[in-house]
């Protein structure tokens, strides 16, 4: 139940999943109730629910599959937390790296068009 400390019902909903899930009383592969059974449990509203749902998804903790719900996700599917920024760095990296291959494509395009462009103005010229 969501007490009326002042911290919002969903940061409660969401701390008291991530006790369950962490301290195993929430297994991994274990479907998280509905959403209706949530916000029952909770005494809470649907899109409180949702929420707090949406923040244990951010943190890697569960994952939904459509149609079928939202499971606990196995820890060994999750990236330590210390690797969050390893991974994070190598995913800015490639991006790095694709944009600068696009930029160089982009440029031999520009370049091609442009030298299309004056032959066929130098034709018209004539």
């Amino acid at each position: 139940m969501v007490k009326h400390t002042g911290r919002p019902g969903y940061l409660q909903i969401a701390d008291d999943l991530r006790t369950q899930i962490r301290g195993g009383a929430l297994a991994p592969g274990t479907p998280l109730p509905s959403t209706a059974q949530l916000a029952e449990q909770y005494d809470a509203s649907l899109s409180v629910v949702k929420m707090a749902v949406g923040i244990l998804r951010n943190e890697g903790l569960v994952i939904g599959q459509q149609g079928k719900g939202v499971f606990v996700r196995d820890e060994t599917d999750t990236p330590p937390a210390g690797d969050a920024a390893g991974d994070l760095a190598g995913e800015v990296a490639e991006l790095r790296t694709a944009v600068q291959d696009l930029s160089a494509r982009l440029a031999k395009v520009e370049e091609q068009l442009t030298t299309s462009t004056t032959r066929r103005s130098s034709r018209g010229s004539r």
